[in-house]
């Protein structure tokens, strides 16, 4: 256990949650060990070495309920309002903004989802309430933005990501990553280690596409080919599939990070369910073997799924968080 650095066992309400300091490379077989040996507590999970500042307010006022039916499920009447930033060439991006300290917190949706989903305004509400700087914004052909959707490539929203960072975002930024979304700030913190305080990723999908594609049987790869479309059933979206096409496919192989070291050198953290259908939890377990970074843990959810969208999951997302603030600003 010593020659992996930290780790802590911990339990909530949806099943143990394993965080580990990821350094070796058997930390995979010892994650699988001790999350199976945890035994089962409340909520005193949320020792993240304990929230401390923004968070220890909130808790004196109440505990969690005061982030639960107001804050975290949104108080309309303060709600960011939404603007639109041109870009030269470009769709309009639809974005919101609440103006705070540093380091601000940016969320990244999924593919498919926007910048009103539970996890992106409970975000707000935190921020808001710490006093930080958050912005959440719809990419390219998604939500209020301009384009459309199946006209996008993974390329096309990294763009969207770098314009949020370099024009909208003021100084050194949390990024959130859900999903592709997770993908996405990976490629965004290489591009911009300055403007990169920390990462969390949800239900990270790096490269996911990709190889979910290319682990097809030969035969049904030709099919899919000879189509010109791959075609994933989902129940995430209203006609019940996603539509591929090959050039989407092709594109996104320029931008995998899975095969080699990644270098991000910030703290980085990533929470996945055991019981995300849509995107394997050894995904995240890849990312934190590849990073360069020597602070990352991996938090594993025994019954989480992939959307994390419970409000136990988006507690720990906001405990994560703050930690995170905490440790960054005490570092300053």
């Amino acid at each position: 256990m010593g020659s992996i650095g930290k780790r802590e066992l911990c339990c909530g309400s949806n099943g143990p949650l394993l965080m580990c300091h990821v350094s070796k490379r058997e930390s995979l077989l010892l994650l699988s060990r001790y999350f199976i040996s945890g035994s089962r507590s409340s909520m005193a999970a949320v020792a993240l070495r304990s929230c401390r500042r923004g968070l220890s307010q909130i808790l004196s006022n109440g505990g969690l309920a005061a982030l639960s039916s107001r804050r975290l499920e949104g108080d309309r009447r303060h709600k960011s309002t939404v603007q639109y930033a041109s870009r030269p060439d470009l769709p309009k991006l639809a974005y919101r903004r609440v103006k705070g300290k540093s380091p601000g917190v940016v969320f990244l949706p999924g593919y498919g989802s926007t910048m009103n989903g539970q996890k992106a305004e409970a975000l707000e509400e935190f921020c808001k309430s710490l006093g930080h700087s958050y912005l959440r914004f719809d990419y390219t052909g998604h939500g209020a933005s301009e384009g459309v959707q199946a006209e996008g490539t993974i390329g096309t929203w990294k763009k969207d990501v770098l314009f949020v960072l370099d024009e909208l975002a003021e100084g050194p930024q949390i990024m959130v990553g859900s999903s592709i979304g997770g993908w996405l700030m990976l490629l965004a913190a290489i591009a911009r280690p300055e403007k990169t305080a920390a990462l969390v990723g949800i239900s990270t999908a790096a490269d996911h596409l990709v190889t979910s594609f290319n682990s097809l049987p030969l035969e049904t790869r030709k099919e899919f080919e000879e189509k010109g479309e791959w075609i994933v059933p989902t129940k995430h979206s209203e006609e019940g599939l996603y539509k591929f096409s090959m050039d989407f496919l092709h594109e996104a192989e320029n931008h995998c990070v899975l095969q080699s070291p990644i270098p991000i050198t910030c703290p980085v953290r990533l929470i996945h369910g055991l019981k995300d259908d849509d995107v394997p939890w050894h995904i995240s377990m890849q990312v934190a073997e590849r990073v360069l970074s020597p602070d990352v843990d991996v938090i594993l959810r025994r019954h989480g799924q992939h959307r994390m969208s419970d409000k136990d999951d988006i507690k720990l997302m906001v405990y994560t968080i703050d930690d995170l603030i905490d440790k960054l600003t005490t570092l300053v």
